[in-house]
């Protein structure tokens, strides 16, 4: 089985809130006791970040479910619960995050240190403290914690590389990243023995090293999905330098001309702008043939052979100066944090068996108390429930008296006097 892995998906589930505490003072020889329950603690919250230790999404393939630490409960003297530890994910740079069911990109980690709130903890509920009031000088409720929710994203790898060699099946790809670099690709003299990207790091000297990337060799129709190289398209996209490598002595007989025509025009198909990136030209095996014994117009700007060493010094340079130009070209850019922006105000919807539900962060917490039934704790969620305009969503929304609202897990008749 594979080790590496370039889409999956992940289940974040952020902690519970705590919930608040019900709690009343009583100390001997200490007048004006009153409430003095303690707020619960907030749930954890889930972050993804992107980091360059991490080769590939292997950890989400068989454990997808990464779950934060739920906050802890209040308790009397005024004791606030403890915040439930947040959960890092740590992901690949250049992971790209998206909605599982829609598909939209909500996030793209492209850079080390990159954050991204996947999922805010539950808040904890107040205390029983928190409610005193002229009006009440005794509550005897308390909030409930926020319960979190399971949330499923796709993640999908682009490969963060310099270089991106591109080119048929068994045109010496692999070969060349073994002898530029340690990588040690599997190689074979069949088609297709590239099953998955290998990355591999280029050292000239202590100031100049850059990746390159040897992708599963493309053929003719693999943006239409034909061979296997399609399923690797997306690497190629965050490449700086892109290097055509024509295979000199192609068995299939395809010249270094066509395998250019066939190359461009398939991550064209793809993916247009990736033809405007800065490219090199090469022709591979060259101790076994040369661009002109093909009698043709390849456009070949040097020629290399691995097995020999021809023109691998030179190449490297060619690279280094490709990339560092590419480099310098790019706007400076440093690892930032992306938060997941809080829906506002509240919102009505038609059940299908034929009642109300609103829906909004506010309502929800409104009626989170521990008691509805307690004259204070009904009065104060209807008072708020009034306040963030949850009786004007109705009316607008055509409510009846005698329709059944939900808000949460508490449901009630609406009648228009409440």
């Amino acid at each position: 089985m594979s080790n590496f892995v370039d889409e999956c998906n992940v289940c974040v589930r952020p902690g519970d809130g705590g919930a608040g505490c019900v709690s009343f003072r009583r100390e001997a020889h200490v007048p004006y006791g009153g409430p003095d329950g303690g707020d619960g603690g907030s749930g954890g919250d889930v972050w993804l970040v992107a980091d360059s230790n991490v080769a590939s999404l292997l950890a989400f393939r068989d454990y997808p479910h990464r779950i934060a630490d739920s906050g802890t409960h209040g308790q009397g003297a005024k004791k606030h619960g403890k915040r439930g530890v947040d959960q890092v994910v740590k992901v690949p740079e250049g992971t790209v995050v998206r909605d599982h069911e829609t598909g939209e990109i909500v996030v793209d980690l492209a850079n080390h240190g990159d954050r991204w709130l996947a999922a805010p903890g539950g808040q904890g509920g107040r205390g029983n403290a928190r409610f005193l009031s002229n009006r009440r000088r005794a509550p005897k409720f308390a909030e409930q914690g926020e319960v979190g929710h399971d949330l499923w994203f796709r993640l999908e790898l682009k490969l963060m590389a310099d270089v991106a060699l591109v080119g048929y099946p068994s045109a010496g790809k692999s070969t060349l990243i073994s002898v530029i670099s340690r990588a040690k690709p599997k190689i074979a003299d069949y088609p297709f023995t590239t099953l998955e990207p290998n990355l591999g790091v280029v050292k000239m000297n202590d100031d100049i090293e850059y990746v390159v990337a040897d992708l599963p060799g493309l053929i003719e129709g693999a943006a239409d999905g034909h061979g296997l190289g399609h399923q690797f398209l997306r690497h190629i996209e965050r490449a700086r330098v892109l290097v055509y490598m024509l295979d000199l002595s192609s068995i299939d007989g395809e010249s270094p001309a066509r395998q250019l025509e066939v190359l461009r025009q398939e991550l064209g198909r793809y993916q247009p702008t990736l033809l405007d990136r800065p490219t090199l030209v090469i022709g591979s095996k060259g101790d076994m043939l040369r661009p002109e014994d093909w009698g043709d117009e390849a456009e070949v700007e040097m020629t290399i052979s691995s097995a020999t060493t021809e023109g691998i010094s030179d190449l490297k340079w060619r690279l280094a100066n490709l990339v560092k130009e590419a480099r310098q070209a790019e706007p400076e850019r440093t690892g930032f944090v992306v938060h997941r922006p809080e829906p506002e105000g509240v919102q009505v919807f038609r059940d299908p068996e034929g009642g109300w539900r609103v829906v909004g962060r506010e309502a929800e917490r409104a009626v989170a108390l521990s008691d509805l039934t307690d004259v204070g704790a009904l009065d104060y969620a209807q008072n708020k429930l009034n306040k963030i305009g949850v009786n004007k969503a109705l009316r607008r929304a055509g409510v009846s008296d005698g329709d059944e609202v939900h808000i949460g897990t508490f449901a009630f008749e609406y009648e228009e006097d409440m």
